[in-house]
């Protein structure tokens, strides 16, 4: 990977999600009213996320799961309702401080919780940092489809050296639809935009990652794509043999 490349595309986006959209983002991630065309989002990433956690194991009692890109939290607290020892990390230290406030509501609301096993650790800073320790299972849910098909193989490569069992990640898949509604994007203010996108071609993501893990004993598993209305997103499971 190139780092300076990577750190660079890093920054724009820790920028985007703590200082430009959290505020959006504290809305489309509730319960609260929103407009249709953020609707289709809101169905999309629940969708995402049920696909997801669906692939993790029921019981999680005793695993350590790594939520990469954790967000407001939502995947994360499901994992340790099922007892795992979650590590929740996420560049906005302001979508972090959210996801604790929210997750200290759901254990006043939900005292079993406290009762099951499982621990929840919230951190803001880089998903790859390999102080953070090894894990039984990662999801990065979102976290990796605004870098190149490049960066997103060295960033699963450096996470499966560090995992015992899978890693789900979701990447937003080239497509011609996909491709015009970037376009169309670069057509609003500088200060309102996301950050751009990376649409990749699954053959080509595919290459890479062979080479990257696969002399490690991974290997690919199931995959699955969401669309709905503005969100699509595909997800991949990459398991060791």
């Amino acid at each position: 990977m190139n780092q300076a490349s990577y750190v660079e595309r890093r920054g724009e986006i820790q920028h985007y999600f703590d200082r430009t959209a959290v505020k959006a983002w504290e809305v489309l991630t509730s319960n609260a009213p929103v407009g249709r065309i953020r609707a289709t989002v809101r169905k999309g990433r629940d969708e995402m996320r049920n696909t997801l956690l669906s692939w993790l194991p029921e019981d999680m009692r005793g695993l350590r799961l790594l939520d990469a890109g954790c967000g407001t939290g939502a995947l994360a607290q499901e994992a340790m309702r099922r007892g795992a020892h979650v590590v929740a990390i996420d560049l906005s230290p302001t979508l972090v401080d959210l996801a604790r406030e929210r997750h200290a509501e759901e254990v006043q609301a939900s005292p079993e919780l406290r009762n099951n096993g499982g621990t929840m650790a919230f951190m803001s800073g880089d998903m790859l940092a390999e102080d953070l320790g090894e894990f039984d299972h990662v999801v990065c849910m979102d976290s990796l489809i605004h870098y190149d098909t490049q960066q997103i193989a060295s960033a699963v490569e450096a996470l499966c050296k560090r995992t015992r069992h899978s890693v789900l990640f979701t990447f937003a898949p080239h497509s011609p639809l996909l491709a015009t509604a970037h376009a169309m994007g670069r057509l609003f203010p500088r200060s309102d935009r996301s950050p751009q996108l990376s649409p990749v071609r699954k053959s080509t993501l595919h290459v890479y990652l062979q080479r990257a893990v696969h002399p490690l004993g991974w290997s690919e598993g199931r995959m699955q794509r969401v669309s709905s209305g503005f969100y699509t997103s595909q997800a991949w499971e990459w398991t060791r043999s």
